[in-house]
Formats: C-alpha cells, structure tokens, sequence
C-alpha cells in the first residue's frame, strides 16, 4: 500500500464490507431468535476476521518477514481478496442498478420491472467473479509472443537486426508451476533470440522454488547468453544473495550495479543492470559510471519508472517490468483502465524521450489475485533496427 489509491480502496473495501454485513445481520435479526442472533454475529466477526488474516498473509513481504510457508500464504490471500474485491464491486454495482431504478421507477415497481431489476443486480454481482475465472483458468497461462521493432538513430551496423528476448515478473509460485514456465523458454527458443534478458522476479516469496526458476531459465538458448537483473519480490524474499550465486553456477550473471560488453560484428552493446529501484528514492545512483562510450548502452531495471533519469544518465535502452501491464485492465473510449495508472505512467509497452526508448513488458507471471484480464503475459521478442 504505496499510494492514495491503494489507501482509497482499502477504505471502500472496508466501507461496503461494513454495509454487507449490517444487512445481513439485519435479514438474520429477522429470522432468528436472540440466540440465534447472537451466534450470527459471532460467526460474521469470526469471518472478517479470518479473512483479514488471510488477506495479509497474501502480502509477500509480510509472509517472508514471518516465515510463513509460501504456498498457502498465497493460496489464502488470493481467496481473500477475490471475496472481498469481488463481492465489494459486485455489490457496489447492484447497489448502482437499484439506486437508477428508483430514481427512475419510483420506489415501487411493477413485476416485470422488479424481475428485469432483479436479473440484472444477479449477473452485476456474479460478473466479477466470472472475470476472476476466466482470467485465472484461461488469460493467465495465454503466454503470447510479442514481436517488435525498435528503430535507433546512427545504430552501428553490427547491431542492426539483434534480435533481444525480455522475460520479467515470472513469479514461479503457487499460480505458476515449472511445467508452466518450461513452455515459456521452450518458445522464446523457438525465437532464436542472439542475447536473452530477464528483469526480475523470479519467484514470489521466500519458500518458492528459485532454483527450479533458474534452472528453467538457464534452458534459454542465445547466442550471447543470458544477463539479468533483481526485482522487488528478490527483496522481499531476500533472496538477491543466492539469486546472485545459483545464477553465476548456472551461467546467468545478474548484474547487480554492473555492466557487460558485448561484440556483434564490430559494435559493443553494453548491458548494464541495477537491483531494484524503490519508488520515491533517488534513482540509478552510480549508473552514469556503467556507461560506456561508443556503445549503444541499454539499462537492466526491474522498475520502469527511472526511464527519465536513464536517459539523463546515457542509455539508448531501457528494459522494464513490474507493472505486469496492469495484470487487470479494461479499455475504456481506447484508454487501458487498470490499477498500475495510478502509480506509474509507464505501464506496459514502448516508451519514448528524444532518441531513447524504454520497453516494458507485461510478464509472465501475477502477483495476489492469479488472474490475468486484458493484460495476458508475454514473451517479447526486441528487433534492433536502423533509423
């Protein structure tokens, strides 16, 4: 909970969560005996409370700060926030519909109308659930490939047509298993990418399977091997230490405030890559010094938002994830609609400042619900070409 929409909606959640549960205890104080009534109120505070605890033991960071095992931590807080996100806006929605009756009906309503207001308040409240199921069974292992072109003025000759395969936010966990993420580098293989990166993220939480991420990912087939760099749930899971270590074993350096050259023909790319840039802190200190002049230099960082500050410092490219595209997002008169807009302006695809140009990629993986809706993951194949 990092912004004023994250606060904002925690509030409503809570807000509509509260109005739920009066009017049910209001049904129940109509049915039941005192007795009875008592134990409704019992049994309602005994949920929220449960889904409270379920609800948080979703955060990742709190799970690997307690050791809670990773699995049903995730397992728990992605029930939790289906119910509470699902139900709130499905209510909110009937709530709407019978609010437009009124005020357009009047208070009482004939048959026809009641049943047509009726219908219409069930599939509002059974619509975000039914999102959630097709997004979590169908969307959410759709892994598409994107192909893109992306012109550079004065690129030498040697790097026009370098084919680069970016993979991020893969979160092998409890919603994505290895079997799930081989068929991933089974077809970025199929690519014939010439130098493979991945901007972190590997894993969800401490207690998810890092070595068989890498193992996967060390499958990965180009010509000029594999860089990579760490993401935000590498801290949480403290896990940027042994990232570092089984990925070096394995052939996978990750650049940790470094950079590589590489020779194509007779041009140097330079990668150079950061660990995790937290929002609000000063951005990319010390990256001007990984530059290096006479190659076309491209930045490794799993946050897209230090793009401005990439440029000022020197770099052509800058690859990024994070966003996972919004991971939830409806177009609305051609605007994407998600939640990454209200903390981000670079939320998924191709990004411009002059002659630089940032990618960011959408992922593989989720995060919390295990739902993809509008935003399916992607492998993205990068052309380097010519102006």
């Amino acid at each position: 909970m990092h912004t004023p929409f994250d606060l904002l909606a925690i509030f409503i959640v809570i807000l509509t969560q509260w109005q739920m549960s009066r009017q049910c205890l209001a049904g129940a104080a109509r049915r039941f005996s005192a007795r009875g009534l008592a134990i409704a109120h019992w049994a309602v505070a005994a949920f929220y409370a449960l889904m409270a605890v379920a609800f948080a033991s979703g955060f990742s960071f709190l799970a690997s700060e307690y050791h809670l095992p990773a699995s049903p931590s995730q397992i728990a807080g992605a029930v939790a926030q289906i119910w509470l996100f699902g139900s709130t806006a499905g209510y909110l929605a009937y709530r709407a519909v019978r609010f437009l009756g009124e005020r357009f009906w009047g208070a009482t309503f004939n048959s026809s109308r009641r049943r047509l207001l009726n219908a219409t308040g069930s599939a509002l409240l059974a619509a975000p659930f039914a999102i959630v199921g097709y997004g979590a069974l169908v969307e959410r292992l759709d892994f598409h490939v994107r192909e893109l072109d992306i012109p550079v003025p004065n690129l030498p000759d040697g790097l026009d047509g370098l084919r680069l395969l970016h993979l991020s936010d893969i979160h092998l966990s409890a919603f994505l298993s290895e079997k799930d993420l081989a068929r991933v580098v089974d077809t970025a293989n199929e690519l014939r990418p010439h130098l493979a990166l991945v901007t972190g993220d590997l894993i969800t939480a401490a207690g998810d399977p890092l070595e068989a991420c890498l193992r996967q990912l060390a499958r990965l087939r180009a010509d000029a091997g594999i860089l990579g760099c760490m993401g935000n749930h590498e801290v949480y899971a403290r896990s940027e230490s042994a990232t570092e270590r089984e990925g070096a074993r394995l052939g996978i350096p990750f650049l940790r405030g470094k950079a590589q050259a590489l020779r194509f023909g007779g041009a140097v790319l330079n990668v150079a890559g950061v660990d995790y840039q937290r929002s609000g802190s000063g951005y990319l200190s010390g990256a001007e010094r990984l530059v290096l002049p006479g190659a076309y230099n491209v930045l490794l960082s799993h946050n897209p938002d230090v793009f401005p500050v990439a440029v000022e410092k020197g770099y052509g490219l800058t690859l990024a994830g994070h966003t996972h595209g919004g991971q939830v997002s409806v177009e609305i008169l051609h605007q994407p609609i998600n939640a990454a807009r209200f903390f981000t302006p670079f939320v998924y695809g191709l990004y411009r400042h002059g002659a630089a140009v940032e990618y960011v990629t959408r992922g593989i993986g989720t995060i919390g619900v295990p739902v993809r809706f509008g935003a399916p993951p992607e492998i993205a194949l990068l052309r380097l070409r010519k102006a």
